[in-house]
């Protein structure tokens, strides 16, 4: 009897929840979505400013102090930005960014496979500073900010009932705005160029949950990394004195710098919503 009962509520159990995993598992179809997040800067530890002294478009020169012709840098580099004017006040670290954006996608799904596509663009507010200093003391800082990425990624997904697990891969484009500090008061300071355009690619991963037929939770983490272009600042006579290190012969106009890191690389921890068709 215990085992006819068993059997029985099997059965039963089996045939209200078919249905329900059969219309819960259909994840084709278009959708469109928001998500918002938090970005975090992958930050260089190594990274410095380098230049140019020779304005041969190399950045392989070292800028020496007159007569004893040491590395006027010695003091060294720190990422984030500078709290004083010498390497011993050390800098602080980047803020966390935030991000938020819009989505549109379609999803073809074999079996318990899902493939498709996915389109994004989020407005971003993230920072990646490094900073050198000089034996002056003086504190030299370039900072990027991100304003905006696109992305157009591929997306390959194994369904479980209601929840999608998926990695996802793609191009991705980004809008940069550089900027430069100095504590130095003497010499003068140019942009020489400024490449605000950036590409590069998204990587990540994430989980997509439908709450209901047509409306889905989505939380994934996603690694952004764009090559961030030529930003070079000149460092000319200003009221130096002919001593000073940025303008000794051979080149009395100046010397160009710029950060050793051509990349923007972030990580990024994001929630969202899509509304599928």
């Amino acid at each position: 009897m215990k085992t006819f009962a068993l059997a029985a509520a099997t059965l039963l159990m089996t045939g209200v929840a078919a249905p329900a995993l059969a219309q819960s598992a259909d994840w084709s179809g278009p959708y469109v979505g928001v998500h918002a997040g938090w970005l975090f800067s992958g930050e260089e530890e190594d990274e410095s400013l380098i230049f140019d002294r020779d304005f041969d478009g190399a950045f392989d020169d070292q800028v020496v102090l007159s007569g004893s012709g040491a590395n006027a840098f010695s003091p060294g580099s720190c990422d984030g930005q500078a709290r004083s004017n010498n390497a011993g006040a050390g800098c602080s670290g980047d803020d966390t960014g935030v991000e938020a954006g819009v989505r549109l996608g379609y999803d073809f799904q074999f079996g318990n496979f899902v493939v498709g596509a996915v389109g994004e663009w989020s407005a971003t507010d993230a920072e990646d500073s490094v900073t050198s200093f000089s034996t002056t003391p003086a504190s030299y800082i370039f900072t990027r900010n991100l304003e905006s990425v696109a992305a157009l990624r591929a997306r390959v997904g194994y369904a479980m009932g209601d929840t999608l697990a998926y990695v996802t891969g793609g191009g991705a484009y980004g809008k940069i705005q550089n900027k430069f500090y100095t504590s130095n008061g003497a010499n003068s300071f140019t942009v020489q160029s400024n490449e605000e355009d950036a590409d590069g690619y998204q990587a990540g991963a994430g989980l997509e949950y439908k709450l209901a037929p047509n409306l889905t939770l989505v939380g994934e983490y996603m690694y952004t990394t764009l090559d961030a272009g030529e930003y070079v600042v000149r460092a000319g006579p200003g009221t130096a004195l002919p001593t000073n290190p940025f303008i000794l012969p051979p080149n009395t106009a100046g010397t160009d710098m710029t950060r050793s890191n051509d990349k923007f690389d972030s990580h990024a921890v994001r929630v969202g919503m899509n509304v599928r068709f």
